[in-house]
C-alpha cells in the first residue's frame, strides 16, 4: 500500500507535525466561506444592467465607450489601422483583436448608454472585418458604455437572433438615441425556452 511517509524498514514513522484536521468550528467557517464564494459567483453571472438601469447615463465626454471583440484573423496585419477606424468617431477606446480560430462569431452587443451615432459607426465598420451580425445580446448583461463585436463570451440564452431587415432598421441614421435603444431592446428579447438535450427548457436567463 502506498504511503505518504517515506520510512526505512524497521524505522518508526515520525509523528505528524504541523498537520491540522478540521474540527467543528473549522467546518462551520469553511461553509461560511463557501457560501460567500457562491454569492459572489451569482453576482458575477447575474445581469449587469440591473443596478445600472437606476442610474442615468454618464456622457461620453467624461466616460468613453469601450469597443472590444474580434475581427477575422485574415485582417491581422491590418489590425492597427482597423482599430483607428473604429475609434475615429471619437469618445471611444478600442481593444480589437484577430480571432484566433479564423472567422468571428456573428454576435454583437451594445450597452444602453452608447449613443446611436457611435453604435452605427462601430456596427457598420464591423461588417468589413467580421462575419456580420446575426445575434444581439440583451442589454441586461452588458456594461452601459460598452460595445462588443464578434464576441464569444455570451451564451445563446442571453441573446436573440435578428434578421437582415432588423439590422438595417437599427442602422437607420435617422434614429435618435432613444429610438435606437428601443429597437435594440425589442430585437434582443430572449426566447422563453431554450433547447437542452433534445428538449425545450425554460430560459433561466430570460430578462423580464
Amino acid at each position: 500500500m502506498f504511503s505518504l511517509y517515506h520510512t526505512r524498514i524497521g524505522e518508526k514513522k515520525a509523528p505528524l507535525r504541523g498537520k491540522r484536521f478540521l474540527k467543528g468550528n473549522d467546518v462551520l467557517d469553511l461553509r461560511k466561506w463557501i457560501g460567500l464564494a457562491a454569492l459572489l459567483l451569482a453576482c458575477l453571472v447575474s445581469p449587469a444592467g440591473a443596478e445600472e438601469e437606476a442610474r442615468s447615463c454618464e456622457p461620453v465626454e467624461t466616460k468613453k465607450i469601450k469597443v472590444e471583440g474580434y475581427i477575422n484573423r485574415e485582417h491581422t496585419r491590418e489590425k492597427r489601422q482597423i482599430v483607428k477606424e473604429f475609434v475615429e468617431i471619437g469618445h471611444t477606446q478600442s481593444r480589437i483583436r484577430p480571432f484566433p480560430l479564423g472567422k468571428t462569431s456573428k454576435v454583437v452587443a451594445v450597452g444602453r448608454c452608447v449613443p446611436a451615432y457611435i453604435a452605427r459607426h462601430v456596427l457598420n465598420t464591423s461588417f468589413k472585418y467580421t462575419e456580420g451580425i446575426e445575434s444581439l445580446v440583451n442589454q441586461a448583461f452588458l456594461h452601459s458604455h460598452w460595445i462588443g463585436i464578434g464576441v464569444t463570451i455570451f451564451d445563446e440564452p442571453s441573446q436573440q437572433t435578428v434578421t437582415k431587415e432588423q439590422v438595417e432598421q437599427l442602422l437607420d441614421p435617422q434614429l435618435s438615441d432613444e429610438e435606437f435603444h428601443a429597437l435594440y431592446r425589442k430585437f434582443s428579447i430572449q426566447d422563453d425556452t431554450v433547447p437542452f438535450l433534445g428538449q425545450k427548457k425554460p430560459n433561466v436567463k430570460k430578462v423580464d
